[in-house]
């Protein structure tokens, strides 16, 4: 009885120390803080950022009750051990073991959101996928990666929303880009990019021969609108042109979508989602001013590493991740060894344990 009560006391001071990691107090008061704003009768002119601050704080008072409800539960079990040693009673003392196993397990799920140490982590993200080297078969790669993520937005109730796409001139795509709504998105997608390499018999050639693939993945936050970013109209270049995307009569007969590039950088951002002209400017010129602020990021990082004399764990462009279906089938993830033969599932969606191991890897 007395190991129990220990690991019960130990479940309870990581609990007190996760609750003031996370700042589940202050989270609290901006729940609080939001409430009113729903109460301003102006609330709803704006619908489209309405409904995300009513999704933030269904979001964040579901988190809020978990774990609320992991702290009474914990109060509640030390009751009951004292009650099990003043009784002396054994059924109860496994009653208690048990009971304590569930409220570490539960504890140790809730403990993953200490992961997410970074700024933007709770931010939406941006997601693009680009074919590489390996002609029709990159572009097929391309966009079952893409599927890949949209499966996983889908698992975790995120809004996906097609931002640029172009197809491939025979299957698959050369490029896409989708804004992905939801808390904790870039926190998850981040470790999506690099490049990812297939390996399989291809469906495209005629003698079924192997064949490897390449796809390039970017993933940047979308920066709150508190974080102002610069941009001289001089140094952008706007391009129009005609839509290629599904979409109303407007937006096929008209030029409406929108290529923008800042010339210092060689940055270049394309949006043809919105209908008019004006909308896909904004857009792109938001996820522009995203993309230079992680720039801005990668490049002091780079500066501070260099001082300290250390080299970086991944650089952009490495190759993070192979995918074999032929031979055999296997997913590895080439930084942090994790592995899994479920490439199926992976396919599907399943990400989740790619993206926890990355996590921890990261925090090393």
């Amino acid at each position: 009885m007395e190991n129990l009560l220990k690991k019960i006391e130990d479940l309870r001071e990581k609990f007190l120390e996760t609750w003031k990691l996370l700042d589940i107090d202050r989270k609290k008061l901006k729940i609080e803080g939001r409430r009113l704003q729903i109460n301003d009768p102006d609330f709803w002119n704006n619908r489209e950022k309405a409904v995300e601050i009513t999704r933030e704080i269904d979001e964040r008072e579901k988190e809020i009750n978990e774990w609320d409800g992991l702290r009474s539960e914990i109060r509640s079990l030390e009751e009951l051990v004292a009650m099990a040693q003043e009784e002396n009673d054994d059924s109860l003392a496994q009653e208690v073991d048990k009971k304590y196993e569930e409220l570490k397990n539960k504890y140790e799920k809730l403990e993953f959101l200490v992961l997410f140490s970074e700024k933007y982590d709770e931010s939406n993200a941006i997601i693009s996928v680009h074919a590489g080297t390996g002609g029709v078969d990159a572009q097929d790669w391309a966009e079952i990666l893409e599927r890949m993520f949209l499966r996983f937005a889908e698992k975790m109730n995120w809004k996906a929303e097609a931002l640029d796409r172009t197809a491939g001139s025979e299957a698959g795509i050369k490029n896409t880009m989708i804004h992905i709504k939801g808390r904790w998105a870039y926190g998850y997608l981040k470790s999506e990019s690099g490049v990812h390499r297939l390996v399989r018999i291809s469906p495209f050639d005629a003698e079924a021969m192997r064949h490897t693939s390449f796809a390039l993945v970017e993933v940047i936050p979308e920066l709150p609108e508190t974080v102002e970013i610069e941009i001289s109209d001089s140094d952008l270049k706007v391009d129009v042109y005609r839509s290629s995307g599904p979409g109303g009569q407007s937006v096929n007969t008209t030029d409406s979508a929108v290529r923008m590039t800042h010339l210092p950088s060689g940055i270049t951002v394309s949006c043809q989602n919105e209908r008019s002209q004006h909308q896909n400017r904004e857009t792109a010129l938001k996820i522009l001013k995203s993309k230079l602020h992680k720039l801005q990021i990668e490049e002091k990082e780079k500066e501070e590493l260099k001082l300290k004399g250390e080299a970086q764990k991944a650089e952009w462009g490495k190759q993070i991740r192979s995918y074999v279906m032929q031979p055999y089938k296997m997913v590895k993830d080439h930084r942090t060894n994790h592995e899994t033969q479920d490439i199926d599932g992976v396919l599907n969606g399943n990400l989740e344990s790619f993206m926890e191991e990355y996590l921890r890897w990261i925090r090393k």
